[in-house]
C-alpha cells in the first residue's frame, strides 16, 4: 500500500511514491544513520562553556584597562565561541527529537542551522575588529604590554583546555566541528596577542596590536567562510563533497538488467547523513525486486548510501496518465519533468 513500509525481504517494490502513477516505488531504509548530533557529549562542550564564558569576563575588563584592541579582538572572538557552543548544546537537543508531524526528518537540520549561525557571526565580527584594526594602524593608541602578555598567556591555557574538551565529543557533526574550529582559531589568536604583547614590552611598538587584530580577522574570515559553505551547500541541497552523483548514476545504469537511471538526486540530511532516490527502469521482463536489492548492496558498499530510496519500473511500461517523453539516445520516460541527467548503459553525455 502507498506510504507503507514493509520489512526488506517483503518489500514488493509496487506503490506510488513520488510520480503519479509509477508501478513499482521501493524505499530502501535497511540500515540507516540518523546523524550524529545525539552521540555528541554535551558534558564536554558545557565544561568549555563555563572555562570561555569565566575568562571573556575577565579578559574584556583588562583588555578596556591596558588599551588593547587585540584583547578586546579575542574577548569578542571567544564570545563567539560561547555562542557557538550555546547553539551546538540547543542544536542537539533539537536534532534528537524524534521526526512527527509535517517534520518528516525531525529537526535534524537545527545542527546545520547552528553551524551557518556560527560562521555568519565570525565573518560580521571579523569585519568589524578588521574596521577597528585599520583604524588603530593609522593612530596607534598607548597600549600596556606587560597587561597584554600575561592575558594573552593565560588565554593561551584556557584555550587549550576548552579545545582539548571539545575533541573529546564527536566532531563528525558539522555543529560540533564548527564550535570546535571556533576556539582552535581563537588559541591561534591568542598566541598571535601574546606575541604581540611582547613586542609592545620590549621595542615600544604599538602598532603590533593592530597587526596581531588583523592576524585574527583573517583566521575568522577563514573559519567563517568554511562554516558557511559547507552549511550552505547542504542547505542548496547539493551532493556530498567528493561524491559524483553521475559516477552513482553510472554505475546504477550498468548493472545487470537496468535499462536507464533519471531522476538521481544525492544530498544530505544533516551531518553524516546522505541521501539518494532515483529513478530506475528496468528491461521488460526483468526482475524488479532482484534489481532493487542489487542496486541497495551496490549502494551501500561502493558509497556508503544506506539512507535511499528507489523508484523502479519495467521499461517501455506507461502507467495510465503518464506521457511518453523521449531524448536522443534514452526511451520514453516515465516523469513529465524528469530532473537532471539520464544515465543509461554505454558512452553518453551527461
Amino acid at each position: 500500500m502507498p506510504g507503507r513500509h514493509q520489512p526488506a525481504d517483503e518489500q514488493s517494490g509496487h506503490g506510488r511514491h513520488g510520480h503519479a502513477g509509477h508501478d513499482h516505488g521501493q524505499h530502501g531504509h535497511a540500515g540507516h544513520s540518523h546523524g550524529v548530533s545525539a552521540n555528541a557529549d554535551r558534558r564536554w562542550l558545557s565544561l568549555a562553556l563555563a572555562l570561555i564564558c569565566a575568562f571573556i569576563v575577565v579578559e574584556t575588563a583588562i583588555a578596556v584597562l591596558a588599551g588593547s584592541l587585540a584583547l578586546l579582538s579575542d574577548a569578542a572572538h571567544m564570545l563567539t565561541d560561547a555562542v557557538s557552543i550555546v547553539l551546538a548544546l540547543v542544536a542537539m537537543r533539537l536534532s534528537a527529537r524524534p521526526a512527527r508531524g509535517g517534520y518528516t526528518f525531525g529537526l535534524k537540520r537545527a545542527e546545520i542551522l547552528s553551524a551557518h549561525a556560527n560562521g555568519l557571526t565570525l565573518v560580521l565580527a571579523a569585519l568589524w575588529l578588521g574596521y577597528e584594526a585599520v583604524r588603530r594602524l593609522l593612530d596607534p593608541p598607548e597600549v600596556t604590554g606587560w597587561m597584554v602578555v600575561t592575558t594573552a598567556l593565560v588565554g593561551i591555557v584556557v584555550n587549550l583546555l576548552a579545545t582539548w574538551c571539545l575533541s573529546r565529543a564527536n566532531r563528525s557533526s558539522l555543529n560540533v566541528e564548527g564550535a570546535y574550529q571556533h576556539i582552535l582559531n581563537d588559541l591561534f589568536a591568542f598566541i598571535g596577542t601574546a606575541v604581540a604583547g611582547l613586542v609592545v614590552v620590549v621595542t615600544g611598538y604599538a602598532r603590533a596590536d593592530a597587526i596581531a587584530t588583523l592576524l585574527v580577522v583573517a583566521l575568522m574570515l577563514k573559519a567563517g567562510y568554511g562554516l558557511l559553505r559547507e552549511s550552505g551547500r547542504i542547505f542548496l541541497e547539493a551532493a556530498p563533497v567528493g561524491l559524483d552523483p553521475d559516477a552513482v548514476g553510472d554505475d546504477l545504469a550498468a548493472a545487470d538488467a537496468v535499462t536507464e537511471v533519471h531522476d538521481l538526486h544525492i544530498w544530505t540530511i544533516t551531518s553524516g547523513e546522505p541521501a539518494l532516490s532515483a529513478h530506475v527502469l528496468v528491461e521488460p521482463g526483468g526482475d524488479c525486486h532482484r534489481v532493487r536489492r542489487d542496486l541497495h548492496r551496490l549502494l551501500a558498499d561502493r558509497y556508503g548510501l544506506t539512507h535511499t530510496t528507489l523508484q523502479i519500473d519495467h521499461a517501455g511500461h506507461l502507467p495510465s496518465g503518464a506521457h511518453a517523453l523521449t531524448t536522443v539516445g534514452a526511451g520514453p520516460k516515465h516523469c513529465d519533468s524528469p530532473h537532471g541527467p539520464v544515465h543509461h548503459g554505454g558512452p553518453h553525455p551527461h
